[in-house]
């Protein structure tokens, strides 16, 4: 009997963690205002206007969560931090 090894298509570079952007995610809470989550997200989210962070947290509102970046890891886990420590309910970080 002979075990056939599949190797399956490599989806990102070697040092890309895996493959697949990670998505930093931020979850609907009942202690967070519209404003402290729009700002928070223009504050932390590079190219991310107040009005665009207003528009993110209408879709957290009506959805319960919203993908606010996605990208490398590095950059990923240190905006994921900083929404935290501004006291956003985040997702644990995913992979795309």
């Amino acid at each position: 009997m002979t075990t056939e090894v599949v190797e399956l298509p490599r989806t990102g570079d070697p040092d890309s963690g895996l493959g697949g952007a990670w998505r930093v995610i931020v979850l609907n809470d009942d202690h967070n205002t519209f404003d402290g989550v729009a700002s928070a997200l223009a504050r932390v989210i590079p190219g991310v206007t107040l009005d665009q962070g207003y528009a993110i947290a209408n879709t957290i509102h009506n959805t319960g969560q919203a993908i606010v970046w996605s990208g490398p890891r590095e950059p990923a886990e240190h905006y994921w931090e900083q929404l935290r420590e501004a006291g956003l309910t985040m997702a644990p970080l995913e992979q795309g």
